[in-house]
């Protein structure tokens, strides 16, 4: 202890001296409050033992906020391998879930990778091997039971379009080598935002932002997918959406035998789909049954059609009749170390960013929908780790880029997966499906995986219903969605990702720097009950504003309260209410969408333009002469008198509501000084009050106070009357307990701290109240009082609730307006009665 203070004190001097070298000027206790007796702590000692002073946090408290401790370091390693924590409790119906889902997303995940690897521009295995990859990975990393890890469609587009730009400016390199580098590459970069522990910047990239991408990227990838559908051949199929569409019309004539295929193909897809619910809604028994059935139509669907692409082709391998897959390698025969060079980083740089942002939002997105869906939370900087580990080893064995797939994942999901493990048993069939069935493979019309792909996709559109109550919500949000669809469809998915995030950004921005506070009236508020006014036959007197021995707004009649609603009606509350300023001179501003530098210049502008229009100056001999006017206030035109505003008040008092403020930055206060300045000179020669309510970070407070917020403005005269009003409450302890015991002693009531709400009895007396330390006697530890025939005892010991030492800033806006108005009274008395309010 003695080590810790001299270390301390000698830290001091050498910053002082540092100080003085550097000509720094420390704070020098300009704040006026500082000696007890003037900021009436003495006063205070009359209600407690201990009077309370709230002490700055300091640079060394926030270094040490930053670095973890030797507890949270254990913790963030732990928290790597979330499966450590349940793996040990794994059981049989765990276990019985877990093959069902798995099994069932298996069906699933072997057709729809295939696929989409040719989507990716690559051969089919390879989306075998990226389904492998992920399914296997995932789950060491994984906070989510339902996400299936692997090919997407809207990723493996991008991939596709990457690998085809690559391929022309580096044609040494394989499509596949080109594809595994970008997965290590965006792989790396979303572990290490996962390892840092920033998961929350896909909080930045707002929901209509996805669902545009989700929505526009679907219509490409589905339209991309027709010309095979059809067998149309002759033109790019990954142009823009709306240049495939002209040429599938144009050359629509050329279609092949593959077409039929292909339209029956995603016809019996939806078919079944819509039997099985049709059936299941129809039949509730069996619901889980239909939708086994349902989801296993994808593999039937293939199966189907690989039998028909047999019996038609199996004697023309050679020459087909319609489109197949082909020769497919059985196992891993493109496992190897990736090729990773600043040759092909550099190649594909420009789509780094973009990638980044599919593998963050897709997974991230999908992950959160079905954790509420299913009540749990994920770790969003944990699902990112799990990504780029699985990004980052994949291509080992020949994976491309993978994220969170939503189809599957809604599979999984209503299939009744109980843990993460149900990925492994994924993974074996998976691997069973590599090494036994590649000779199947090969017989699959590439028709029929185009139907598979349309099919899948489909549901990522996101619905009218949806886009309605988008507008119902946000009618600005949903141009931004259409702007977004209208750009993917005419441009490309990248365009489309970039307008929706960029614009969406700029509109948050727009709001921010364009926001400005509200002015806030004073209403009186009952509570009714049927046609009841709670308390409305109570004879409480109504305390009416400005009187001096009561505080106006503390609450003191139990029938009513006291609210503060913006006085322009601007939230939506009834006109018909006449909302009033609180007191002449007195003007409430709550700040709407915090107050940093963005947006200090906006809102602090408005608050004094509102406050010059309905105030007037102090001293209306302000301008003496013509010429000591500035050239901004000239004044009226020559032989016009200047407007009557004596019936105007004077301006007395600001109370700042910072509930939604947390933080606030050098420009922000600066900004906040320079209007105290300004206003200031507006009611000279009196001096503003400015009280500030709801500061709710130390740190908020440390930058006013040091800005001279807080406390009276100087100059301070010491001598002179004022009314240090704080807010008190029930300490911790014993010392709080309430005991009320009748005349008859029949009965008898405990009530501990805030416990005690009795609507009937003084506030005064209630756990947390409003106190004038000049006006009041009592003793602090122990009162007595007579209520009707009950006898009340009281042992309470009470505690300030913020620093003596800083009695302007307040706990809430009823307490900055009670000292406000006590102030003003106090000043008026000791002018003798004589007002400069203007009332």
């Amino acid at each position: 202890m003695d080590k810790s203070s001299n270390n301390e004190s000698k830290a001091t001097k050498v910053g002082h001296i540092l100080a003085k070298v550097l000509r720094i000027k420390l704070d020098d206790g300009s704040n006026p409050l500082d000696d007890p007796v003037t900021r009436g702590e003495s006063m205070y000692s009359v209600f407690t033992a201990e009077p309370y002073v709230e002490l700055e946090p300091t640079a060394t408290e926030w270094v040490h906020s930053i670095f973890p401790s030797r507890h949270e370091i254990i913790q963030y390693v732990d928290s790597l391998l979330p499966f450590t924590h349940w793996i040990g409790k794994y059981n049989l119906q765990w276990l019985i879930g877990d093959l069902v889902a798995g099994i069932t997303v298996a069906a699933v995940v072997v057709p729809q990778g295939m696929a989409y690897a040719k989507l990716a521009d690559l051969p089919v295995q390879f989306g075998l091997y990226s389904s492998f990859m992920g399914v296997l990975l995932y789950w060491f990393f994984a906070t989510s039971k339902d996400i299936t890890i692997g090919p997407v469609a809207v990723m493996s587009t991008l991939v596709g379009n990457i690998v085809i730009k690559t391929s022309q400016s580096l044609p040494q390199y394989s499509g596949h080598d080109i594809a595994s580098a970008l997965a290590i590459i965006s792989g790396a970069i979303v572990l290490f935002i996962g390892l840092i522990r920033c998961g929350w910047i896909v909080d930045f990239i707002p929901l209509t932002a996805i669902s545009a991408f989700m929505t526009g990227s679907a219509l490409n990838i589905a339209v991309g997918q027709v010309p095979t559908l059809m067998g149309i051949t002759g033109f790019s199929t990954r142009a823009a959406t709306y240049e495939v569409v002209i040429n599938i019309l144009k050359h629509l004539g050329r279609s092949t035998l593959d077409a039929a295929l292909g339209l029956t193909a995603l016809t019996l897809l939806y078919l079944i789909r819509f039997a099985c619910t049709y059936s299941a809604k129809r039949y509730h028994s069996k619901a889980r049954l239909f939708f086994f059935l349902a989801t296993l139509r994808t593999a039937f669907v293939i199966l189907l059609y690989v039998m028909i692409s047999w019996l038609v082709n199996r004697n023309h391998k050679q020459h087909p009749k319609f489109s197949i897959l082909g020769p497919v390698p059985r196992g891993f025969q493109n496992a190897k170390v990736p090729i990773v060079n600043t040759e092909i980083i550099s190649a594909f740089a420009s789509d780094i960013p973009v990638t980044v942002i599919v593998l963050l939002i897709e997974h991230i997105a999908i992950a959160k929908s079905f954790g509420r869906v299913n009540n749990y939370t994920i770790n969003p900087s944990q699902e990112l780790v799990a990504i780029g580990v699985t990004n980052l080893l994949g291509p080992f064995l020949g994976g491309y880029p993978v994220t969170g797939s939503f189809s599957r994942t809604a599979i999984k999901s209503k299939a009744g997966v109980r843990t993460p493990l149900a990925g492994v048993i994924t993974a074996i069939i998976v691997l069973l499906a590599i090494y036994a069935l590649p000779a199947v493979f090969f017989y699959i019309p590439n028709a029929a995986l185009a139907a598979v792909i349309i099919h899948a996709v489909g549901d990522l559109i996101t619905p009218p219903n949806t886009v309605y109550r988008f507008w119902r919500v946000s009618p600005l949000e949903v141009i931004i969605f259409f702007a977004g669809v209208i750009v993917t469809v005419f441009s490309s998915i990248e365009d489309g990702i970039y307008t929706t995030i960029s614009v969406s950004a700029a509109l948050l921005l727009f709001r921010l720097v364009k926001a400005r506070g509200r002015f806030l009236g004073h209403v009186t508020v009952h509570s009714v009950i049927g046609d009841h006014i709670v308390g409305q036959d109570n004879n409480d007197k109504r305390i009416s504003p400005g009187s001096s021995d009561q505080l106006p707004f503390s609450g003191a009649n139990t029938t009513a309260r006291s609210a503060f609603l913006p006085i322009t009606h601007d939230d939506g509350s009834n006109p018909e209410i006449d909302i009033r300023q609180p007191y002449p001179g007195i003007f409430i501003y709550r700040f709407t969408e915090g107050f940093n530098y963005p947006n200090a210049n906006h809102s602090l502008d408005y608050l004094v333009s509102t406050i010059f229009k309905e105030t007037r100056r102090t001293n209306l001999n302000a301008y003496a002469r013509l010429g000591d006017r500035p050239w901004n206030d000239a004044g009226p035109r020559r032989a016009k008198s200047e407007p009557d505003r004596s019936h105007s008040p004077t301006l007395q008092a600001v109370i700042l509501d910072f509930s939604s403020v947390n933080n606030v930055d050098i420009t922000s206060v600066q900004t906040l000084i320079d209007t105290r300045n300004q206003l200031d000179r507006w009611a000279a020669p009196n001096v503003v009050q400015w009280h500030l309510a709801c500061i709710n970070n130390r740190w908020t407070k440390r930058a006013l106070k040091s800005a001279g917020f807080g406390y009276p403005t100087p100059p301070f005269d010491p001598n002179t009357s004022w009314k240090p009003i704080f807010s008190v409450a029930d300490s911790a302890g014993a010392g709080s307990e309430l005991v009320v015991t009748t005349s008859q002693g029949e009965q008898s009531r405990q009530h501990y701290g805030d416990s005690f709400a009795d609507e009937n009895a003084d506030p005064a007396k209630s756990p947390a109240f409003e106190t004038d330390t000049t006006s009041t006697n009592f003793n602090a530890n122990t009162e007595f009082v007579d209520l009707k025939a009950d006898r009340v005892t009281r042992r309470r010991q009470l505690a300030v609730v913020h620093g003596l030492n800083m009695p302007f800033f307040h706990i809430d806006v009823t307490s900055a307006l009670n000292t406000a108005i006590a102030n003003l009274d106090e000043q008026l008395e000791d002018e003798g009665g004589n007002s400069t309010l203007g009332v």
